[in-house]
């Protein structure tokens, strides 16, 4: 999309399916004023308070959403590249190149603003309001007035270990992705309870014990930026699993990872089920 206009501190990011343009100011999404969204070429139509790159027509809808999608409801939106995709509701939405989705309910959305087109995989919303932004996300929407106010969600990680290095698992076991999406910045006013039960399992390696020595553990607390009093107790283990652990752990500002910690020469798999309770005020 277009670079900032000298002046302006937001620019188009990406125009859906119903030809709204969505304006971002480079981190969030924001709604444009009339003189910012003519700056940019595009029509501001007073009515509705929206930016339009072109009028909606039932057709033109039809054939930027992919034939693979299914979409039931009043007022639902898949932006173009969406694939693989089942809506059933109402006001629904699905950002990004997000693909093999499935929505069942009102005013929910999978995906956030992807400047760089990436989207939201393998998830799943019930309820009202709820918002999957991690792959392979499971969400029940608690409704509110605000999409993601409150609500729940489940997603896996996984990983291995063969050294006592602590390592960020993997979400949904996609290579190379170990932040756990969520609204960080300074000026968040999001919180986010966590319950992360993780289980490691010895593979193979030189050092004493045995293969299948294992160890069940469950990392709990509450998140603002960072997380407030964590604690890691041991739920079952059996064989040599000393030093085993495992945390939610934080990077960069406050990027948040679920870091695991086995032992030299030990090589272990690691599996976690993290339950997320967040709430919106």
């Amino acid at each position: 999309m277009a670079d900032f206009i000298p002046g302006y501190s937001i620019k188009p990011a990406l125009i859906s399916t119903s030809g709204e343009v969505l304006f971002t100011d480079g981190t969030d999404s924001v709604h444009p004023n009339q003189e910012a969204c003519e700056a940019y070429g595009y029509t501001y139509d007073k009515a509705s308070g929206m930016c339009k790159a072109y009028n909606f027509s039932v057709n033109l809808g039809q054939s930027l959403i992919d034939e693979n999608n299914f979409v039931k409801g009043a007022d639902n939106t898949t932006e173009k590249g969406v694939n693989n995709t089942y809506v059933i509701g109402e006001s629904n939405s699905v950002r990004g190149l997000s693909r093999n989705n499935m929505i069942v309910g009102d005013n929910n959305q999978i995906g956030i603003l992807y400047e760089d087109g990436g989207g939201t995989n393998n998830a799943t919303v019930l309820g009202s309001r709820g918002l999957a932004q991690r792959d392979g996300e499971v969400v029940m929407g608690g409704g509110g007035n605000s999409v993601g106010k409150s609500q729940s969600s489940i997603i896996h990680l996984s990983g291995t270990t063969d050294n006592e290095a602590p390592t960020n698992l993997l979400v949904n076991g996609v290579s190379g992705i170990t932040t756990i999406a969520r609204d960080s910045n300074a000026s968040s006013t999001s919180f986010t309870g966590f319950e992360a039960n993780v289980m490691g399992v010895r593979t193979g390696g030189a050092a004493a014990g045995n293969v299948y020595d294992r160890i069940l553990l469950r990392a709990t607390g509450i998140a603002y930026l960072k997380a407030d009093n964590q604690s890691v107790s041991t739920l079952g283990s059996f064989g040599t699993v000393t030093g085993w652990t495992a945390a939610v752990a934080f990077s960069g500002t406050n990027d948040m990872h679920i870091e695991v910690t086995g032992s030299r020469f030990m090589e272990i798999e690691w599996s976690c089920t993290l339950n997320l309770y967040e709430m919106k005020v």
